[in-house]
């Protein structure tokens, strides 16, 4: 357990490391998932790890001393105590980080939902009277599309048809399932932040992709694309399509060459990297149940 329980903590900087480079060479549908699920497995096994260390304190408890004084055993020590009190506060610091994802995700909701307040309930797309270009996808059964009339009124026809398609895309593949996935496995495990920022950026390339593949016409979609992030920035920092300076500039360049491929070769390796952290935390468990039963005859 010396060695196990900290592998799925450093084995996060490598998932951190190669997830750029699969963004940039792998078709954003395919990178997205399987760097969420990567990511989803790496945090699941890297909180348990801190789990299995602040177990380690049991052998502490008075009662465990007590009896192994009594039997004259020998009380082995997994990890410094040290470790294991840091661990239990790390798990705290997740907890609450988890709690505060949540909270702002099912904020944003409510505060989207109510936007929709009036509207006929079966009405896929929204149109709300503000001055302000914003266009979101809101998950749900039936999923909806709000976007102000700022938004349409700056667009095009075409591309208007590339804003819907767009999000309907985003409604389509559950991309807030992704990105909320994402966002639990950074807040469970900070090192995982540069890989919930990408697949936030895989999941709009990949809603950029449907939107081309929709209206037939990748030069349609990126200059739908650029409009849109312009009347956003001019009407105040941040904007409808999840723009920033540098991320729209890298996804209309995108537009401008062919679809990346599906390499699902990759897929797989990133699935394989994703499962490590999962293996080390069994052997981990292994090593503390054998430990526990020196330790707790009843185990």
């Amino acid at each position: 357990m010396r060695i196990d329980v900290y592998v799925p903590l450093v084995l996060a900087l490598l998932l951190t490391g190669i997830a750029p480079q699969v963004g940039r060479r792998v078709s954003p549908a395919l990178a997205a998932r399987v760097l969420t699920a990567a990511a989803v497995l790496t945090a699941a096994a890297s909180t348990w790890a801190l789990l299995l260390l602040g177990a380690t304190l049991i052998d502490q408890s008075p009662a465990v001393i007590a009896e192994a004084g009594e039997e004259g055993r020998a009380l082995p020590e997994p990890v410094p105590e040290a470790v294991a009190v840091l661990a239990v506060a790390a798990l705290a610091v997740i907890a609450h980080r988890l709690l505060r994802v949540v909270r702002a995700r099912i904020a944003t909701r409510r505060v989207l939902l109510r936007l929709c307040e009036g509207h006929p309930p079966d009405s896929e797309l929204v149109v709300a009277a503000s001055p302000t270009p914003h266009a979101f996808a809101i998950p749900g059964r039936p999923g909806r599309i709000l976007v102000t009339a700022a938004m349409l009124g700056a667009l095009e026809p075409a591309e208007r048809r590339v804003l819907l398609a767009h999000e309907r895309a985003h409604l389509t593949h559950r991309h807030a399932a992704l990105s909320t996935a994402a966002a639990l496995a950074a807040a469970a495990n900070p090192l995982l932040a540069p890989v919930r920022d990408t697949v936030a950026f895989l999941l709009e390339r990949w809603a950029d992709e449907e939107a081309a593949s929709t209206v037939g016409d990748r030069h349609t979609t990126a200059r739908a694309l650029a409009r849109a992030a312009l009347v956003s920035q001019r009407a105040r920092p941040g904007c409808a399509l999840h723009f920033s300076e540098h991320a729209v500039t890298r996804r209309i360049a995108a537009l401008q060459t062919a679809p990346p491929p599906v390499m699902r070769s990759v897929g797989a390796a990133v699935l394989a990297l994703g499962a490590l952290p999962a293996l080390g935390a069994a052997d981990a468990t292994g090593d503390l149940l054998r430990l526990l039963g020196q330790t707790l005859p009843w185990v």
